[in-house]
């Protein structure tokens, strides 16, 4: 049992810290940020104000998810960050080597995990008893 919520822990420190690298990066690398937006995003959200109350918006997001508090609405906003990513570099995914899309990444596959893990965490929020917001599992559950 303690192995699930330790591993629930982790997953949610790593996903939320991921959130505040990305955030961050768009405050101190907005150039970064821009080049993301136009080759994965179609130029959607190149604007620096945008990039930089996003990055704002992000780092406080991974903040809140690492301490595990307000998962209700904090984990579908995760799920939904990494969704769109994952779909932004959906073809490293179907064809990480590039063997049928020009532009294809291998290491742009972990999206999908990233996803997975986001998916998991928001299934399994009330199993997580590590998590600041006190949502614990009954013992039926357990």
């Amino acid at each position: 049992m303690a192995m699930k919520h330790w591993s629930l822990l982790l997953l949610r420190l790593t996903l939320g810290a991921l959130l505040v690298w990305w955030g961050l990066d768009k405050l101190v690398n907005v150039e970064h940020g821009v080049e993301v937006a136009q080759h994965f995003y179609f130029g959607v959200g190149t604007s620096r104000p945008f990039l930089h109350a996003f990055g704002v918006f992000q780092t406080a997001l991974g903040f809140l998810i690492m301490l595990g508090w307000g998962r209700r609405w904090t984990h579908p906003l995760l799920l939904l960050i990494t969704g769109v990513t994952l779909v932004g570099v959906w073809r490293s995914v179907v064809d990480p080597w590039g063997w049928l899309f020009e532009g294809s990444n291998v290491f742009f596959y972990p999206s999908a995990i990233i996803f997975a893990g986001a998916l998991v965490l928001w299934a399994f929020r009330d199993s997580d008893r590590l998590a600041l917001d006190g949502q614990k599992e009954t013992a039926i559950e357990a």
